[in-house]
């Protein structure tokens, strides 16, 4: 998955409301942030929106399927109650 809009985003906001005489410490405070926001965000169980997409066509297809056999069987049944 692609974290790092969500962590620039996020790093940029933390780094504008820090006080602008921090010098070197802004810096390290910025790489401080972006390191554990990218670890606690490798560490959730999450798929990428590509991933997640790609699913729902699969279960989709999948329904679809699913449909047309339940029709089969109630066919199936009808014509077993006809004869």
């Amino acid at each position: 998955m692609n974290e790092q809009p969500v962590i620039d985003r996020i790093v940029a906001e933390i780094s504008s409301r820090l006080p602008a005489d921090l010098g070197e410490l802004r810096a390290e405070v910025e790489r401080n942030v972006q390191t554990v926001l990218r670890e606690s965000i490798s560490r959730l169980d999450l798929v990428s929106r590509e991933e997640f997409d790609i699913q729902q066509k699969v279960l989709e297809r999948t329904r679809e399927k699913l449909e047309a056999l339940e029709q089969q069987v109630a066919e199936l049944e009808r014509d077993q109650g006809e004869t």
